[in-house]
């Protein structure tokens, strides 16, 4: 009878899975991971590989499946992205030496990290261009705060963060993972996966501040963070949870995080969640990159500016002197166009210094990632000395200051390394020849007895007089003697089987080996071995100097990114012909010739039609709000002129030229954007409950520095419950948050509201009618539009002849009962209407004889045609009509 109990490798995986629960267990066997039971089972389906089955658990069949160690990265990827969380098991020691404690003995295995969506270091698993955020919220009596940390570059910062604010944090840094208190998860679960982040609970433990203030003064080596900033109890809660998190997933190796930076919400622009997603400033609303303001205006050279572009777009500065400087670092680049080019130039051959730095104090890194900082390092003092010259702006000047300074270091990596080091560590051969003595003469022993291996095959070929024997080499036999089993009966018999002795017989081929080739192996693998030892001790020597250098090797990759970035909006400056806005305190915002960037890209892509640019002036210095009530038909315009203003805004604060002929934009505080219209199923909320929450939120938290754009207000329930809503909202615009803004509608009733209310000014998008047609001109005009064209645009669309007449016929009737008889004429009117019945059908037509020529044509079969009968036919037909 068959014992239940597990063999000691199954009873090693289980405590270790057990160790680890609510993570797939990937276990270390050979070249392999392998996953047992449940595991198994959900990562076979998830990752579309087979189900296999080994031996037997209490009666039952052990689920197997596997993947490769050295394709590892895309299964992990696959499965992070599908909501796994995946702890990495590997073989801590040579199974030789698991088999020195006995033939049973297992090799030792421990968890060396647990891979989760937000502490992804490889550049495998991560987007190059875009930062990975693991964040974490903590909230200590009546404070509350938010921290987050890409391991990946050692980006850590905190802020002080009230609760109805964190989903608009969220959407600002898009993290992949959020880390709340188990008491919290069940109320916080709900606004973290709205952002489309993962939600991980942890322990009280975790957030305590207390003991949180020692990890982080441990981590840091410090005596207090007073150095680092006054934090207050929940921003210390907040960034211990962060590193306990990181502590646990990284089984103690801690990420090379920069020190801790505080940010202030009243430093940059507010922009909620559903603006963001109006405006696709990151991403399109289907979902993508393709489409998006960052996609069409990223023009850096170097991830690290690609990410710096970002974190600019979503968080635009209030700080005017910091957004001047940028602004003037822009201007030098447009005007010195050659400098801007060497820069770019150079900038295309710097690597992604801050993530290999990550992936090497995580002791993940490779020779290859020690050879991207000395190229980055190199690159730095290339373009520093571009940019140290008299006059260079002050953000130029500065990045260039950082990237001076590394020499030893820069000295000591390019002495050690080759030019083109492998990419892992076990593939030796990275070290320069001459750095090392023992290198070297190790290389020269493992070098040279390869050579001496060709030599002896050529010997004992002559000595057996078999021209076909050769000397391989595998990791079973180790190096032998080959040949086919022919020749292997003259090899096998005297005098030759004194010096040739058999050592296995293969379907094909007969293997010997000799006392001399045995011991040649020896020092040849002696030396290899050797040599290779000495190249992981020399690159933990270098490793550690880089590491030693981080805060210095920081600070010159945040240069190279401020400078690529600098040149990246230069580049489309000049482009796409932008101009320098003009940015101060005071409340204006006037537009001249305003364009999207998104839309015009998209224009020109499609063939070339020119984008209708705009003027936008929304301040006249007198009034004490200026609200554009902006109308005109569906396809003209509106919702693109609204757009197009408030990333104008936008990207003048972040630092940015614009799109427009000249813009003068007093400091923006908070962007609102209720622009389209969608449901919320999930939630149970309508496209008109959607549209009220989202405009509630802009009338409860809009300031009067704010810039609003609000598109269609009331249009998703009854005419006259929308149009009431929609005055409402005018009116609180203008009168209780006295804010800038651009306010579309179909209401015309509302452009009386011109006359009463001083801040309020009309605009329309001009159209144009011909032969019953509406023609589009994109033109905004001082004035109000005096219909909707609603029925020439259904018409433009498709709608079939009968309905756009009807829709014609019934919409004269109704305008005609408004002029006759107001509002209870109109009633009897539409009471009168027969709305919902069938449309007439048409008139038949009167049935009459077939002409000479229809009657011809009835007979006629083409297939049967001749040319010259066909022919003729058409000269008959032709008879029949004169």
């Amino acid at each position: 009878m068959a014992s239940d109990a597990p063999t000691p490798m199954m009873a090693q995986y289980l405590e270790i899975k057990e160790a680890t629960p609510g993570a797939l267990l990937f276990y270390r066997m050979g070249d392999f991971y392998e996953m047992f039971f449940d595991d198994a089972v959900a990562a076979a389906e998830a990752l579309d590989i087979a189900l296999t089955k080994r031996g037997k658990h209490l009666g039952e069949d052990i689920a197997m499946c596997g993947v490769p160690v050295h394709s590892a990265d895309g299964y992990l990827l696959t499965l992070i992205r599908k909501g796994f969380r995946v702890a990495v098991c590997e073989q801590m020691e040579d199974p030789a030496e698991a088999k020195k404690r006995g033939s049973k003995s297992v090799v030792k295995r421990e968890v060396v990290r647990l891979v989760t969506p937000g502490t992804l270091t490889e550049d495998a698993l991560l987007e190059a261009r875009r930062h990975n955020f693991l964040a974490a919220f903590a909230e200590v009596r009546d404070q509350s705060a938010l921290a987050w940390a890409d391991i990946s570059t050692g980006e850590f910062r905190v802020m002080p963060l009230p609760l109805m604010r964190l989903g608009p944090e969220l959407a600002r840094l898009a993290p992949r993972e959020v880390l709340v208190p188990d008491a919290r998860e069940r109320e916080l679960a709900e606004i973290v996966e709205s952002m489309g982040a993962a939600v991980t609970p942890l322990s009280r433990g975790s957030f305590d501040s207390t003991s949180g203030a020692d990890r982080l003064t441990d981590l840091f080596r410090v005596e207090t963070l007073d150095a680092f900033g006054s934090f207050e109890r929940a921003e210390i809660s907040a960034m211990a949870a962060l590193v306990d998190y990181l502590g646990i997933t990284q089984k103690g190796r801690l990420p090379l995080l920069r020190a801790p930076v505080r940010e202030a919400a009243d430093r940059v622009v507010q922009i909620d969640a559903a603006t963001r997603r109006n405006l696709e400033l990151t991403r399109s609303l289907s979902g993508g990159r393709d489409g998006s303001l960052l996609a069409a205006i990223d023009r850096t050279a170097t991830a690290a500016g690609a990410r710096l572009l970002e974190r600019r777009l979503t968080s635009p500065s209030r700080d005017l002197e910091l957004i001047r400087s940028r602004h003037h670092a822009v201007a030098h680049l447009v005007n010195e166009r050659g400098l801007a080019q060497d820069l770019r130039n150079d900038l295309r051959g710097v690597p992604d210094i801050d993530r290999a730095l990550s992936r090497l104090a995580l002791d993940r890194g490779g020779p290859r990632d020690l050879a991207a900082i000395r190229a980055g390092l190199e690159g730095g003092d290339a373009i520093a000395a571009r940019l140290s010259v008299d006059g260079m702006p002050a953000v130029l000047s500065r990045a260039a200051e950082a990237l001076t300074g590394h020499d030893a270091l820069l000295d000591a990596l390019d002495q050690a390394l080759v030019a083109e080091p492998p990419l892992l560590l076990r593939d030796g051969n990275f070290i320069a020849p001459g750095f090392d003595g023992d290198l070297d003469e190790a290389r020269t022993l493992r070098d040279e007895g390869r050579g001496v291996i060709a030599g002896m095959q050529a010997q004992y070929a002559e000595l057996a007089g078999i021209q076909s024997l050769k000397i391989k080499h595998n990791n079973v036999l180790g190096y032998f003697i080959e040949t086919t089993a022919t020749h292997a009966e003259k090899m096998l018999a005297a005098p030759l089987s004194a010096t040739f002795i058999h050592r296995q017989t293969t379907a094909n081929a007969v293997r010997f080996t000799t006392t001399d080739l045995s011991e040649l192996e020896t020092r040849i693998l002696n030396a290899g071995s050797r040599a290779l030892e000495i190249e992981k001790r020399l690159f933990e020597s270098l490793r550690a100097r880089v590491v030693d250098a981080a805060q210095d090797i920081h600070a010159a990759a945040r240069a190279l990114a401020e400078i690529d970035l600098s040149a990246g909006l230069a580049e489309i400056a000049r482009a796409e012909d932008w101009s320098h806005p003009r940015v101060d305190d005071s409340r204006a915002f006037e537009v001249e010739a305003g364009r999207h960037p998104v839309v015009e890209q998209a224009l020109r892509r499609q063939g070339g039609e020119p984008f209708i640019a705009n003027d936008c002036a929304l301040s006249d210095g007198t009034a004490p709000s200026s609200v554009w009530l902006l109308t005109g038909p569906n396809m003209a315009g509106k919702s693109t002129f609204l757009r197009q203003n408030a990333l104008i805004a936008l990207l003048a604060q972040a630092g940015s030229f614009v799109p427009a002929a000249s813009a003068h934009i007093g400091m923006v505080s908070q962007i609102f954007s209720r622009v389209g219209a969608a449901d919320d199923l999930a939630r149970g909320r309508s496209t008109f409950m959607v549209e009220m929450v989202e405009t509630a939120a802009i009338l409860n938290q809009a300031d009067d520095r704010a810039l609003v754009i609000l598109d269609e207000i009331g249009r998703g329930t009854a005419t006259y419950d929308g149009l009431s809503i929609a005055w409402a909202t005018l009116e609180h615009l203008h009168d209780a948050n006295r804010a800038r803004a651009l306010f579309a509608t179909h209401y015309h009733e509302l452009t009386r509201l011109a006359d009463r209310l001083p801040g309020v000014r009309n605009a329309t998008v001009a159209v144009k009618e011909f032969e019953g047609d509406v023609i589009f001109l994109h033109e905004v005009r001082q004035g109000a539009a005096d219909r909707s064209y609603g029925v020439q645009v259904a018409r433009l669309a498709g709608l079939p002849p009968a309905v756009v007449e009807r829709a014609r016929v019934v919409l004269e009737a109704l305008e005609q009962g408004e002029r006759e008889g107001g509002s209870a004429a109109q009633k009897a009117l539409i009471d009168d209407l027969p709305l919902f019945s069938a449309a007439p059908p048409p008139a038949p037509v009167a049935k009459t004889a077939p002409s000479e020529a229809e009657a011809r044509l009835r007979d006629i079969h083409p297939d049967e045609l001749t040319p010259l009968e066909a022919l003729k036919l058409v000269y008959d037909l032709k008879k029949l009509t004169t």
